[in-house]
């Protein structure tokens, strides 16, 4: 695509190159308004800086970028993006590099945000997360020149370089869990579907149900406590309702696991957790919860390292930082023979819906 240069951006904006020079580069020089209409058209024409000159202007800046497309909300209580910034903190602290952390509330905000940082020259890279199928920000980060580390399954990645756990063996094995325990009827409280890494998880999860013969349900949420409260509530009111439910990360399972003792039900008795994203979380309930853990700490480190050797020239490439392991808990039982073994019956009964 031919690139937009300074002297088109002058003749649509009806000034001179000098004064868009002095606009884009956030320099004195030009009126506020002048300034606003060179900005203006150059977003309208989808004008990027040149990368290779920019480099001879100037410094790097010794800060990436991370961008959060999650509510406030779901961020404090998730514990995931957490530990994972926290492990990219730890190496930046070691390089005296900066992390630039926006918060957006959608995928529009989060392509304009990279828009303004490659224009304002705010970050040296950035780290990307929460890939989609056909994910538009891959084209957008390629055309702005900014080097990017996908935090990704290489399928999803078209060809950047990316960090990724497996998430296909790591299904596989959680499914395999609860049918060694007997369980035929399970369920799955997934994440939002249009997210890379839930499509992966949920073709996994179909293709080893129909291997092993289960009837299953899958219930996509967003990620957030209350949806997965909301979503084991209308599994539990299901007829037949799953013996077995699994977690696509530990604070959806929390909240579960509260749902099922806050209706009489017993865990691991009269049904199984599972849960994803092991955390602290999992170890101080009561059971304490099965789940599927990897270091998430080290994985923000490794995604950090790796976008560090991009920029000293190394080789753009997947990379597979684990396999995530099965630790087995007190949330794990074979299912129930017959009813639920409390001494006071299960409550069950669906979430209300709201009338028209």
């Amino acid at each position: 695509m031919p690139r937009v240069t300074i002297k088109e951006i002058a003749r649509r904006a009806g000034v001179s190159k000098g004064a868009v020079s002095y606009a884009l580069n956030n320099q004195p020089g030009v009126s506020a308004a002048t300034r606003a209409r060179v900005l203006r058209v150059a977003e309208e024409m989808e004008w990027v800086p040149n990368r290779a000159a920019r480099q001879l202007s100037a410094a790097r800046s010794e800060t990436f970028g991370l961008v959060l497309a999650r509510t406030a909300q779901t961020l404090t209580e998730e514990p995931f993006y957490m530990g994972f910034v926290g492990g990219v903190e730890s190496v930046l602290a070691e390089r005296s590099y900066a992390l630039a952390l926006q918060v957006v509330t959608n995928l529009d905000e989060e392509l304009a945000t990279y828009r303004k940082w490659a224009a304002e020259r705010r970050v040296d890279g950035v780290i990307v997360v929460d890939l989609r199928v056909d994910d538009p920000r891959i084209p957008l980060l390629r055309k702005l020149g900014l080097p990017a580390i996908l935090v990704g399954d290489p399928e999803l990645a078209q060809g950047l370089p990316c960090v990724y756990s497996d998430g296909t063996a790591a299904m596989n094995t959680a499914l395999a869990h609860v049918t060694s325990l007997g369980h035929r009827r399970v369920a799955r409280v997934a994440g939002p579907p249009e997210y890379g890494d839930v499509w992966i998880r949920d073709r996994a999860f179909a293709a080893a149900s129909s291997r092993f013969g289960l009837q299953v349900n899958v219930i996509h949420t967003d990620y957030s406590a209350d949806e997965g409260a909301s979503a084991t509530r209308d599994l539990l009111a299901s007829d037949p309702r799953p013996t077995a439910i699994i977690y696509d990360n530990d604070l959806m399972a929390v909240a579960g696991l509260s749902v099922v003792q806050g209706l009489g039900a017993c865990v691991p008795r009269d049904i199984t957790l599972v849960a994803w994203d092991d955390s602290t979380l999992c170890r101080i309930t009561h059971p304490r919860l099965t789940a599927m853990s990897h270091n998430i700490v080290g994985f923000g480190a490794e995604v950090t390292h790796r976008l560090l050797d991009l920029l000293e020239g190394a080789p753009p490439q997947p990379h597979l930082y684990s396999t995530p392991l099965l630790n087995i808990r007190d949330s794990s039982a074979p299912p129930p023979p017959t009813a639920p073994t409390c001494n006071r019956p299960p409550r069950y009964a669906p979430r209300p819906h709201p009338t028209p």
